[in-house]
């Protein structure tokens, strides 16, 4: 018996299996203490290789979860087989009655895991076979946790960029959009769009909790990046907040709710990804709104809004850095 190759192959074993339901099935606790290094090294090294290049920033996403699926798997193979290593004359061979070398097992626990159900090798005495069940079970289980985790990831990143497009729709520039919408008199259309929009951003907020390495899933366009579109529908949100007078505004409720999802957005991502910039993004254009004939605030009571929450600005604009993106709504 081998004691280290006992210890480590457990360890292997544990800690894969941790890491695995972690990640797949504790919905508030995102990324397992492995993928969640895992995830930050290898976005680190795309970020340093290709630097703003949006385009090889795409693979980031299907990199991280490819590999984290691999790692899973190689712990759990390397695992295995160390255990069975340790033991003394733990599988026979049915063939050549010889001794089990390293590729045997590698073949034994391979094909035990992914239930091949070839029976060259057989464990040795009741031990080694209750530990070939555990081996076939623990295989079973990954396989469907990691088919579960591969399409809920995947259709989590076609809900954010749904979200992008959604918000991309609403118009190029905020200010423009409040132009747009309004008659005359009041913003006409606004609140249907806004609510729906922060209904999706709050289903956002729990996929980017469920599956952090939804994040790293990059677009190379701006219009489909969600790190864009939040800061898009901020910009909207504090003009109609803070840069126009109280009438004519979409209901108070609806513009309070959707600053409260971007709030929620922003707090989650800082938790784990992004770092508020040293200072605060350019202010949202104001004069445009007085040309339309919009009744706006006073550049110096705009000013002190934006001051108030400079925190939640900064925050935004290192959700922008962190993207590889520029401020949008620039003149």
């Amino acid at each position: 018996m081998n004691p280290v190759y006992l210890v480590a192959g457990a360890l292997s074993v544990l800690a894969v299996t941790v890491d695995v339901l972690w990640t797949t099935l504790w919905v508030q606790g995102g990324a397992g203490p492995l993928t969640s290094r895992l995830m930050e090294a290898i976005w680190t090294l795309f970020r340093r290789a290709f630097g703003d290049r949006h385009r090889p920033l795409t693979l980031a996403g299907p990199t991280i979860l490819v590999v984290g699926l691999l790692v899973w798997i190689a712990l759990l193979w390397g695992g295995w087989m160390l255990l069975f290593a340790g033991g003394d004359a733990a599988l026979v061979d049915t063939r050549q009655n010889g001794p089990i070398d390293w590729a045997e097992r590698f073949y034994f626990v391979g094909y035990t895991l992914f239930t091949m159900g070839n029976g060259d090798f057989t464990p040795n005495g009741g031990v080694w076979q209750v530990a070939t069940a555990l081996t076939t079970a623990s295989g079973m289980l990954f396989v469907t946790l990691m088919v579960t985790y591969i399409l809920s990831v995947l259709d989590a990143v076609t809900q954010k960029r749904a979200f992008a497009s959604g918000v991309s729709g609403l118009g190029d520039r905020s200010h423009e959009i409040l132009r747009n919408a309004w008659n005359g008199e009041e913003f006409r259309g606004l609140d249907l769009p806004l609510n729906s929009l922060a209904s999706d951003l709050d289903t956002l907020v729990a996929n980017h909790k469920a599956y952090p390495v939804v994040h790293h899933f990059h677009s190379e366009r701006a219009r489909n990046a969600p790190a864009v579109s939040v800061v898009h529908l901020d910009e909207l949100l504090t003009l109609l907040r803070f840069g126009t007078s109280q009438e004519g505004e979409p209901a108070d409720v609806i513009v309070d709710s959707a600053r409260s999802s971007v709030e929620d957005y922003l707090s989650l991502l800082e938790e784990a990804f992004v770092e508020p910039a040293d200072d605060p993004p350019p202010a949202p254009s104001i004069e445009s709104l007085r040309d339309a004939g919009i009744p706006a605030a006073s550049d110096e009571e705009f000013a002190d809004s934006l001051a108030e929450i400079g925190w939640r600005r900064r925050q935004l604009r290192g959700l922008i850095e962190s993207d590889a993106r520029e401020w949008p709504n620039r003149e």
